[in-house]
């Protein structure tokens, strides 16, 4: 394009010229610029000149044809990937804890200690109830997750790191953990520039395929949806409806649940600050547009949090120590499974350990001897054995060998 533009080329030559560009668009504006600098085009058709009308509606014409076909192209391709999903048989790219076996099919990834690390997270959200809550617990206790190589030599290799907080959100949002085939969960749009725009999630019900129970999961579909749910109650926007946000770090134990009795908005604490302590308020969020004052209420936080302090304590009864009791088995169970997610964790470093030093006495050069013993220690002939020990006792030579 920049040689025609400058009148440096006489003739464009090429095989189906109308696929130098692969929209109408770029390739009439190549039109046009050769015909104004009155350079030809010619293809295994025959010779044109765009400043001609008829040669210039031909070349028209194969550009159009030509984006008609990519079109169809494409078309085909998309159809038949559509139809492969249908089907359930469209293997795609599978999140950590999931596998193809030697036939094709979705299975639990064979690797025992990335079915417990995947299951635990699961298992420490529903405890939890928050994204955040989970990067805590296993940041606190020093557990490492799997994650899969994308690139580099290790491509498809389980790599162990630290688990962060987009990578618990992603798991959680996706439904191939539930043991659902899924396809079309998202709808991308192309920018200006023509690269691949922002990309938009769409609803469950806008899915283009979705299959329940098609291969083994780790959590039902039910706890998916109420994962689902929790996940938009935490959420730190301010809202009007039923939902509830999440608790912060803050000392106010109402935080996210306390209701206006005037206008019925979510309340929001708010804490002053009384030498090394923090004293929270309630305050209404809803403002008297004319004046800029507030139209609701705001309450002191103090009394509200000793009165539910006192009904807790208050609540403590027989039932509630059966249900302490229950939670402290609970409790010792997680220890239990934190355990034998380490021990999994230092067997293959154990085992790495192992066959090093095995690999390294048996082929290391400082730990072996290969050559011809010397005659005159009454030795003959060619051996592949460890370096002797010799000593001397008297006149007697002797060799102990380990």
């Amino acid at each position: 394009m920049t040689e025609v533009s400058l009148g440096r080329a006489g003739l464009v030559l090429g095989l189906e010229v109308s696929r130098l560009a692969r929209n109408c668009s770029d390739w009439h504006r190549l039109l046009e610029i050769c015909a104004f600098t009155g350079t030809l085009i010619l293809d295994e058709d025959g010779l044109y000149d765009p400043a001609q009308f008829n040669d210039r509606l031909l070349l028209g014409l194969k550009g159009a044809m030509s984006e008609a076909e990519l079109h169809l192209l494409r078309a085909r391709l998309r159809g038949g990937a559509l139809n492969k999903a249908k089907r359930g048989e469209l293997q795609v790219y599978l999140p950590i804890g999931l596998a193809y076996d030697a036939i094709g099919r979705v299975v639990l990834d064979p690797d025992e200690q990335v079915r417990r690390s995947v299951q635990l997270m699961f298992t420490t959200f529903q405890r939890t109830g928050s994204a955040f809550a989970v990067v805590r617990e296993f940041r606190r206790q020093n557990w490492l997750f799997p994650r899969h190589q994308r690139s580099g030599p290790d491509h498809e290799q389980v790599a162990w790191k630290p688990l962060s907080y987009p990578l618990v959100t992603k798991i959680l949002h996706n439904p191939r953990y539930t043991g659902a085939f899924v396809y079309g969960r998202t709808a991308t749009r192309k920018s200006a520039d023509g690269q691949r725009g922002v990309i938009r999630r769409l609803q469950v019900d806008e899915w283009q395929v979705l299959m329940k129970n098609a291969h083994p999961g780790y959590l039902s579909w039910e706890q998916y949806e109420a994962n689902q749910v929790r996940l938009r109650e935490n959420t730190a926007r301010p809202s009007t409806d039923d939902r509830q946000s999440a608790p912060r770090e803050d000392p106010a134990l109402l935080q996210g649940l306390l209701l206006c009795g005037i206008c019925g908005q979510r309340m929001h604490p708010r804490y002053t600050a009384r030498g090394q302590h923090l004293w929270p308020y309630y305050l209404c969020p809803r403002q008297d547009l004319d004046g800029g004052r507030l139209a609701c209420q705001h309450i002191s936080g103090k009394a509200i949090d000793d009165a539910v302090g006192e009904l807790l304590l208050t609540s403590i009864t027989p039932v509630a120590l059966e249900v302490t009791l229950g939670v402290q088995d609970e409790i010792r169970k997680r220890i239990d499974e934190a355990d034998r997610l380490r021990k999994a964790q230092v067997e293959p470093a154990r085992y790495e350990a192992s066959l090093a030093q095995r690999r390294y006495m048996k082929v290391g050069p400082a730990n072996r001897l290969v050559q011809t013993l010397s005659r005159r220690n009454g030795i003959a002939g060619c051996g592949c054995w460890r370096k002797p020990n010799r000593t001397t006792s008297g006149s007697v030579s002797q060799i102990n060998w380990f």
